[in-house]
């Protein structure tokens, strides 16, 4: 099973105090973690201004970078299409338009992750 991290969800474990690891692990068992090349440009700029994004950024370098050739949430949705994966985010309008192409989405709910219904 393939996941891909948006740059929310990489911020959720310094925020919200979120184990995402163990967390993804429940939810869709042993999983492949991708970060799409266009966050880590995002993390960079939010890093200036906010320390989760620091913290989030060294944190993407655990996982797999997956080049995308598009930016922000079209580099996130490229990044599942290319490997049939679930997103973890919490981005509202991101999850509908993954939904819409169907993508199953992963986002917090209560300090854990949940598949959200369409």
């Amino acid at each position: 099973m393939n996941v891909v991290l948006d740059a929310n969800a990489l911020m959720m474990p310094f925020e919200y105090r979120l184990n995402l690891d163990l967390e993804i692990r429940r939810i869709v068992g042993e999983a492949h973690i991708f970060v799409p090349s266009c966050i880590l440009g995002e993390l960079k700029k939010l890093s200036k201004k906010r320390w989760e994004a620091k913290a989030a950024l060294q944190l993407a370098k655990k996982y797999d970078i997956i080049e995308v050739k598009k930016l922000g949430d079209k580099g996130v949705l490229e990044a599942a299409k290319k490997l049939n994966a679930y997103v973890v985010t919490n981005d509202r309008a991101l999850a509908r338009i993954l939904k819409k192409e169907g993508i199953k989405v992963l986002s917090m709910k209560q300090n854990h992750l949940v598949i959200e219904n369409d």
